[in-house]
């Protein structure tokens, strides 16, 4: 499986955890994100992630910020993206089963490393539940 991340200034820790972790359980990364602490623009590393994603380069995508707020708005521009955000592994496991999520952006500022790692377990392991959920999913590409 090939997980893509980004993350922003705010993200970089947790990044070099969570890509450490994927990789010990045999995961390829796609490491789009920063490596410094130096202040950045989220966008330019969320939408390599979401491109992978939707052109079936990667299998799910993982994103980092200060809150999740800006990448979570920034990668749900692309069609057939799913970004959700995820602060608890309840949260997480409602992210998948309900809503299909296939990036998960998580808050830095609002999690331990530890934590985040637990979050990008969960959101892994976790199946979407379908039945009277796809048909919510297929509602959420509508033109305006």
């Amino acid at each position: 499986m090939t997980i893509s991340i980004g993350n922003d200034h705010a993200g970089t820790e947790y990044k070099q955890a969570i890509q450490a972790y994927l990789k010990t359980k045999g995961f390829t990364v796609n490491n789009y994100g920063t490596n410094t602490n130096d202040s950045v623009d989220y966008p330019d590393f969320v939408h390599p992630v979401a491109t992978d994603v939707t052109e079936a380069k990667a299998n799910f995508g993982i994103l980092i910020c200060g809150s999740a707020n800006g990448v979570a708005m920034t990668a749900n521009k692309h069609q057939k993206i799913r970004a959700g955000i995820c602060w608890t592994k309840e949260i997480t496991e409602l992210t998948r089963q309900h809503n299909n999520a296939n990036i998960c952006c998580i808050p830095a500022r609002f999690t331990a490393v530890q934590q985040a790692i637990q979050i990008v377990e969960t959101f892994l392991n976790t199946e979407f539940e379908g039945g009277r959920h796809q048909k919510r999913i297929d509602k959420i590409p509508i033109s305006c």
